[in-house]
């Protein structure tokens, strides 16, 4: 079946809401975090931990699959599911942001038919088309698909972005016509950076093709502001219809997920906690800390006294430095755990609040906690 999303309750106070994603996997909560795997794994984590921590829907990334293992040998392995052993919800990517941030030496030609550029493992001439970017997740077999668009940068002027939406919409249109996988869902992708018209355009253009759900992209460009991410979905989620899940593409700082959704955003994913964690940061209701300072090194409490994952339930932080100035992978894969479930938590909590109708009163005591303490 297709994914289907019932929204259930929206509080009184703001555009947050909370709803429930049914798909071929299960049904969900919203509004949701989404661990990153971009390569049919979310780094240093197995399925059963994921499963532990939480976590529903997962991401893997087209583009890299693409390029290795291929998705005809995926396909032949059954699809992600069974490649990667993972029985939840699957999003991919369509590859296009990974296009535009890692081709090689960020060259690329952009044509109408689509995007020419040099793979960033070998620097192989590539071309990436919607067409292609369809057929390749129609047989990786993901629950939920994303359409191929263009990924402006954040320093893009309006002329520039105006014909980007434009042909982000030619691509959407291309897209579709292709998708054949009848279990799998196929979100649309509005752009147009903080301009206001372009959002509405693209927005309202978007949902007329009628897709499964709909994805507010460009917002986590290098070098774009906070205040234009949140300009960007305050002018893309008015056009969105409610009965269709919402979706910030790259977005995990906390602060940053309370904004969106405060805003009426369903789902987010990034793949901070995880690279926070390999440069041995980990997320606590206090701010985010650095593990390696010497102030942790006879610090024999769990990173988080209110924190039951596995990591604060069997570790100190003395341990974990140790192991991470030591340049032992064991310390990075405890804090992915915490780091993962802490932002899981944390959504955990909003559903409730918004439910109760108390989400401002939640976002204010988290953030006043959270930003109170320089990070370290």
């Amino acid at each position: 079946m297709k994914i289907k999303y019932e929204l259930v309750k929206k509080d009184k106070n703001t555009k947050a809401r909370y709803g429930i994603l049914y798909t071929n996997h299960g049904s969900y909560e919203t509004p949701i975090f989404m661990p990153v795997g971009t390569q049919a794994t979310v780094k240093t984590l197995s399925p059963e931990e994921l499963k532990e921590v939480g976590s529903a829907v997962v991401l893997a990334n087209t583009y890299h699959l693409w390029l290795r293992p291929g998705e005809d040998l995926v396909e032949k392995a059954g699809g992600l599911h069974q490649f990667m052993n993972y029985d939840g919800p699957i999003l991919t990517d369509s590859g296009g942001f990974q296009v535009f941030s890692l081709a090689k030496n960020k060259k690329k030609d952009i044509v109408e038919e689509g995007v020419h550029f040099k793979s960033h493992l070998d620097g192989k001439k590539l071309f990436l088309t919607p067409e292609l970017s369809i057929q390749i997740q129609n047989k990786l077999d993901s629950d939920i698909a994303m359409s191929f668009d263009e990924c402006p940068p954040a320093s893009a002027d309006y002329a520039y972005l105006k014909n980007s939406v434009e042909r982000t919409l030619r691509w959407a249109k291309r897209g579709l016509a292709v998708h054949k996988n009848e279990n799998q869902s196929l979100f649309g992708i509005v752009q147009g950076g903080a301009y206001a018209d372009l959002r509405k355009f693209s927005a309202t253009e978007t949902v007329k093709m009628h897709f499964d759900g709909y994805s507010v992209g460009g917002v986590a460009n290098d070098g774009e502001s906070k205040e234009d991410m949140y300009a960007a979905v305050d002018y893309s989620i008015p056009y969105l219809p409610e009965d269709k899940p919402r979706y910030l593409m790259g977005i995990g700082e906390p602060e940053d997920l309370l904004e969106g959704v405060e805003r009426g955003i369903d789902m987010f994913d990034c793949v901070l906690p995880t690279r926070l964690a390999r440069h041995a940061n980990a997320f606590t209701r206090k701010g985010k800390i650095n593990i390696r300072n010497a102030k942790y090194k006879e610090d024999f409490t769990p990173i988080e006294d209110t924190c039951y994952c596995y990591a604060c339930k069997h570790y100190t932080k003395a341990y974990i430095r140790h192991l991470m100035v030591a340049e032992e992978t064991f310390g990075s894969r405890l804090l992915s755990i915490h780091n993962i479930r802490f932002l899981i938590k944390m959504m955990e909590e909003i559903r409730l609040a918004i439910q109760k109708d108390t989400f401002s009163t939640y976002k204010h005591e988290f953030l006043e906690k959270y930003k109170g303490v320089k990070n370290d």
